[in-house]
């Protein structure tokens, strides 16, 4: 599923709990890391997080269903668009997921993973 219509069904829902269970689905949907992927953890998240790339392209895990559904989203965004040309942090704001502190500061450690690449 591509980020675009990702957004589309969480801009659909209002129910924040709705919401959340759709994150959950979207993690149990997270494509595999293929064999060979260069995998980097990432710090500051409350869950065990690794993104990952192989051939420009980019992978997630974690161990949390809910942060696996949140890496989901954000995969999505980074191979849909140039993260480098794209403010990862203000698009993900903008899907109003109501995340918690915790959640919040692992976003934004990924977040902070690809404005360093």
């Amino acid at each position: 599923m591509t980020y675009t219509e990702m957004k589309n069904i969480l801009l659909a829902i209002d129910n924040p709990i709705e919401k959340l269970d759709l994150v959950m689905d979207f993690g149990r949907n997270l494509e595999s890391v293929p064999n060979g992927a260069s995998c980097h953890e990432i710090l500051g998240c409350t869950s065990f997080v690794e993104i990952c790339v192989k051939d420009r392209r980019f992978y997630g895990r974690a161990d949390s269903m809910l942060v696996r559904g949140i890496v989901a989203i954000i995969i999505a965004m980074v191979n849909q668009f140039s993260y480098k040309n794209f403010d990862i942090r203000t698009e993900f704001l903008s899907l109003g997921l109501n995340l918690g502190a915790g959640r919040l500061n692992g976003v934004d450690s990924m977040i902070r993973f690809f404005e360093n690449l």
